[in-house]
């Protein structure tokens, strides 16, 4: 999904405009409204924003002001001036802006309904040669990245210890041909992917480079980074400004990364059929810190995540300390496979390593200690999962997981771990459609709640950790209507209500479901009754 912000400071011409986008593509255009360049600013700095229709002249900053300051936060954004200034003067310092648009006013809606739609164009097509680019990229670095996430992979096992010294983490830096600052502190971004079941393990491999393609399309302008897989199957990436957007960035790289990821998100989905869900530093953290970071972002991906439902959660809490070093637990790495596979939701992929666990056991007769001591670190990985998860009063039995002398025999007592594991399974796939049904029913009783309030896809995404385009998609399928309808249809019942019932005047009725200026209120509302506000109040009789 586009992102279109629209910014004049005539009320009735913006929100014209508004109007005419908001219904021209409601699943692929998302538009934004701003009275003012301070305005769009904020927007900016909020969310991404792909397109930038915006008058010259205003109060305070003018569009050419404007539009320095956007390509400083979204240098992939499209500008069209709208305006109606024919004046030579401003013509010739848009027309100087690299890839801007200028039309006038007059040009009518059609024209502008057309420019906004090449925008759109130019957009997919840039994707399209970033990637292709890609490709011949990812061949040349193919041997010199295999060594640097071997080492990324060893720095992460404790920070703490090995990134004391940054003269040492400088000169391995500099061997490995790292094009990260030991000296600077480091954003991570933690990525699950969700893979079409259908995709077997070579395929899953080609879309899993396709994907590094768009990552790399899209963050290698502003930011450098390098990339890693984690023994669970998750996707960290080290990131760092890029030295020529530091100095442009102000403090909002992290903003930058909320709104890219939104970017990679979508592309993955519509190139690859690609699901992947992001969690990110909210501040950047030194390089001692960054397990202890690691594994904080791994824990918001668990607690948030739903399943395979495109999520970007962003840390905002003070970033952790280091953690303090701990003796490994004496785990077998198939029990730690299984417990990844547990928090993964892959069920087939648990059962399996559970059987072959189970089977090697059972065979070996004579050694009941490695048995008995096999037995409780599984059931331990299930006791925590449903200790984490408040699972107790759900799962039947669950208290014999920790009494193996409750169990007649071995064979018993582990077809008995396959049962609560298969229990825990089937409630956690029941509890991630319950909460997307939930999810969605929150959203819902939000809108009601908050008329007169920012009720933007961007803001609704914010409150509940979605990537707008996805919240847009979900809505419509558990719904069956655009999410900027069903607004609508509670504005305009809401509207009628108090017109009808309430002593409001029809400014201050309009002000209550979100309409600040009079005028757009009146056309909405006789576009959907055919009736202005006044009419209605007059023609229809209060309730009771």
């Amino acid at each position: 999904m586009y992102r279109l912000l629209i910014v004049d400071d005539e009320e009735i011409i913006t929100d014209s405009l508004y109007e005419v986008f908001a219904r021209l593509l409601p699943d692929k255009l998302d538009v934004c409204k701003a009275y003012s360049g301070k305005e769009a600013l904020s927007w900016m700095s909020r969310s991404r924003i792909d397109i930038v229709l915006t008058d010259i002249s205003m109060p305070g900053m003018n569009g050419l002001e404007l539009t320095e300051n956007i390509l400083a936060y979204w240098p992939r954004c499209k500008v069209i001036f709208l305006t109606g200034h024919s004046e030579f003067d401003y013509a010739y310092k848009a027309i100087q802006m690299p890839d801007v648009k200028y039309l006038l006013k007059t040009e009518g809606y059609d024209k502008v309904t057309r420019t906004v739609m090449d925008a759109i164009e130019d957009i997919r097509r840039g994707d399209q040669a970033n990637e292709l680019a890609q490709q011949s990229r990812e061949q040349k670095l193919a041997l010199e990245l295999m060594a640097q996430k071997d080492y990324f992979r060893h720095l992460l096992q404790d920070s703490s210890e090995l990134c004391i010294e940054l003269e040492t983490l400088s000169k391995e830096f500099e061997a490995l041909a790292v094009g990260l600052d030991p000296a600077a502190p480091v954003a991570m971004v933690v990525g699950r992917q969700f893979y079409p079941d259908s995709a077997a393990y070579i395929e899953r491999n080609e879309i899993a480079r396709s994907f590094d393609g768009i990552w790399h399309s899209h963050l290698s302008e502003q930011s450098r980074y390098v990339g890693i897989v984690d023994k669970y199957g998750d996707h960290i990436w080290f990131v760092q400004p890029a030295p020529a957007a530091e100095e442009k960035s102000g403090g909002r790289f992290i903003r930058f990364l909320e709104g890219t990821l939104e970017l990679v998100q979508e592309a993955g989905l519509a190139a690859l059929e690609l699901k992947v869900a992001f969690s990110l530093s909210g501040a950047s953290c030194e390089w001692k810190d960054i397990t202890a970071q690691y594994e904080r972002l791994r824990q918001l991906l668990q607690l948030k995540l739903s399943e395979e439902i495109p999520v970007i959660i962003t840390d905002r809490a003070d970033q952790p300390e280091p953690s303090e070093a701990r003796e490994a637990l004496p785990i077998s790495r198939k029990t730690e496979i299984m417990a990844a596979h547990l928090e993964a939701d892959r069920k087939e992929k648990f059962e399996e390593c559970l059987g072959e666990v189970a089977a090697s056991v059972l065979q070996d007769r004579d050694n009941a200690n490695l048995a008995t001591e096999t037995y409780y670190m599984i059931a331990l990985v299930l006791y925590s999962f449903i200790n984490r998860n408040g699972l107790h009063k759900e799962i039947d039995s669950c208290g014999k997981l920790l009494r193996l002398d409750n169990h007649s025999s071995m064979k018993e007592a582990f077809g008995y771990l396959s049962r609560i594991a298969d229990c825990l399974f089937n409630r956690k796939r029941m509890d991630d459609r319950e909460r997307t049904s939930g999810v969605i029913d929150q959203i819902c009783r939000y809108i009601h709640d908050h008329l007169g309030e920012d009720l933007s896809l961007v803001r609704l995404a914010e409150l509940n950790y979605f990537n707008p385009t996805y919240l847009s998609r979900l809505f419509k399928q558990e719904r069956g209507i655009n999410l900027s309808e069903y607004i609508e249809r509670c504005r305009i019942k809401k509207a009628m209500e108090l017109l009808r019932d309430g002593d409001l005047k029809v400014r201050e009725v309009a002000v209550s479901v979100g309409y600040e200026a009079a005028h757009s209120f009146t056309r909405f509302f006789k576009k959907e009754t055919g009736m202005t506000p006044q009419e209605y109040r007059e023609n229809v009789p209060s309730v009771g």
